[in-house]
């Protein structure tokens, strides 16, 4: 007998698990760019980072919203990886958008053992902006490594 797969306790345990996440951006001319950031998560919907406002994924996001995200654990053995697909849409959040994105963001890093993070800390003029991509669609692959859409 073939038991129900449980996908959505699979991917939430998937984005629970790891702490960085590869952000694919592009460019205007549609010139690829993914990058490793560190995130927090709103439901599973809403993902924060922070960043540079001039680092090239962050760039990008002003000319092209639209991104893709990877969440996986590179540390398992060949053939037995899982990961999570998004498609979404980035933003970097203007400072009076910020205060629930970097309360979520700072619980996270406290309980990595990161730094408690402020709205100054991403507001002009600090260096760094809090951006955000929610997802729009979630996949993860099936037994044959195809895409599976995923509720959560």
């Amino acid at each position: 007998m073939n038991e129900e797969r449980d996908w959505a306790g699979e991917t939430r345990e998937i984005v629970d698990a790891n702490l960085y996440m590869v952000v694919a951006t592009a460019d205007s001319s549609g010139q690829p760019w993914a990058t490793p950031v560190y995130f927090a998560h709103s439901e599973y919907r809403d993902f924060f980072w922070i960043s540079q406002p001039d680092a090239t994924h962050s760039v990008n996001l002003r000319d092209r919203r639209e991104v893709g995200i990877v969440i996986f654990d590179s540390s398992v053995p060949v053939n037995t990886g899982q990961g999570v697909y998004l498609l979404g849409v980035g933003r970097e959040l203007p400072a009076h958008e910020t205060e629930e994105g970097i309360e979520i963001f700072s619980k996270r890093s406290l309980g990595h053992g990161g730094g408690e993070v402020s709205t100054e800390d991403v507001s002009p003029p600090a260096r760094h902006r809090l951006y955000q991509a929610t997802a729009e669609a979630i996949y993860a692959l099936d037994e044959h490594d195809h895409r599976v859409e995923v509720s959560l």
